[in-house]
């Protein structure tokens, strides 16, 4: 893989950064997607015979990125393009491709993404959403919890479990349920953190949806549906290492100018080595995303999910280290509304638990990494 960027995405990078300079930290959420879209920053990752970008995950991973370094996160864009957009491209059919992939990419539409449930926890396997056939029809029944963006979207992929006639055993399988699908509920999550992207609990109620509302292969779920959580953990990464880079740049011009006992306190050591620190352990993660995103987009899917974990478990590291770093610098500024960290405090412990916890990322890499013995 390539240790320094390229002059392609050094260019991206700064556009970026500069579409998100213009927003900043009290951008509209609505008004931001419709400029990136237009820009072809939504659909940067995806094929350009679909009207996107013809890039990969490296390319919208420096898209959000930039934008949390600005203060403007886009989180759906972990979701919609990410997630459901490479899953399309990569398993779905030509009319699935035709009918979302276009839409995802100019911003028009947007998809949510529901795995998790109330019971399942990280476990995947303990999926209870399940899906059976009624004649030509599947009927979807289940529940999810903590489902980004639901009130904004057009359609959310969710993940349900069908039975193996084979073996009897349930298998995973994705499914594109419309938001306006009937027995298809949402109730709007009471979240401590503010954000713009709302948390949903979803209730599925013999959702009845026609074959082609299965995305790919029936047999080959597994497959899919890690196709989209690697992506997920790596712009997860980039969510994380943005937001620790806006922390750090607010502690930085701070240090830089304020004076207490005759010289900036930026001067004193114990202000300014944690903050070096941090910018350090930023750019590690950040160097761990990149591989990770290289892996992904050429096509090795095992190294990437080894990559793509790791990943996200040094920017959620760092994120924390970072804004912690920077409200302890500006003191009781850092707790004010006018420098906006505050509200990052809590934010940035969401790189640790979502969407799979730090413990569990370690589990993935005793196992699969050191081949240690499973402890469940």
């Amino acid at each position: 893989m390539p240790t320094t960027e390229t002059d392609e995405h050094k260019s991206l990078r700064e556009a970026v950064a500069a579409l998100g300079k213009r927003h900043g930290r009290t951008y509209d959420r609505e008004t931001l997607w419709s400029e990136a879209a237009k820009l072809g920053y939504l659909g940067v990752n995806l094929p350009e015979a679909y009207g996107g970008g013809g890039g990969g995950i490296a390319e919208l991973s420096i898209v959000l990125e930039e934008l949390g370094a600005a203060g403007c996160p886009l989180l759906m864009m972990v979701v919609s393009p990410a997630i459901c957009g490479t899953v399309i491209a990569r398993f779905g059919t030509e009319a699935q491709k035709q009918e979302w992939l276009p839409a995802l990419a100019d911003g028009t539409r947007t998809m949510a993404f529901g795995i998790t449930e109330p019971d399942a926890g990280s476990n995947s396997h303990r999926i209870t959403t399940t899906a059976h056939r009624d004649g030509a029809d599947w009927l979807l029944t289940g529940r999810k919890v903590f489902i980004s963006g639901v009130d904004i979207a057009d359609a959310t992929l969710i993940v349900g479990r069908t039975e193996d006639s084979r073996t009897g055993r349930l298998k995973p399988c994705l499914f594109i349920v419309p938001r306006d699908a009937e027995g298809f509920t949402r109730r709007q999550m009471d979240m401590e953190l503010q954000a713009a992207e709302k948390q949903f609990e979803l209730t599925l109620d013999d959702v009845r949806l026609p074959a082609e509302a299965l995305v790919g292969d029936e047999d080959a779920g597994l497959l899919q549906l890690f196709a989209g959580l690697n992506p997920e953990r790596i712009m997860t990464a980039a969510f994380a290492i943005g937001m620790g880079r806006y922390a750090l740049s607010r502690a930085i011009t701070y240090a830089r100018d304020r004076t207490v006992w005759n010289t900036p306190i930026g001067a004193h050591q114990a202000i300014a080595h944690p903050l070096a620190q941090a910018h350090i352990d930023l750019e590690l993660a950040r160097l761990m995303m990149q591989k990770a995103a290289h892996l992904y987009d050429a096509g090795d899917d095992v190294a990437a999910g080894e990559a793509a974990n790791m990943a996200k478990y040094a920017a959620g590291e760092a994120c924390v280290k970072a804004v912690d770093q920077a409200v302890h610098t500006l003191g009781g500024n850092g707790l004010t509304r006018e420098f906006g960290l505050a509200s990052l405090i809590t934010a940035a412990r969401v790189a640790r638990i979502a969407p799979v916890s730090r413990e569990m990322i370690l589990n993935y890499v005793s196992h699969q990494t050191l081949g240690l013995p499973k402890s469940y």
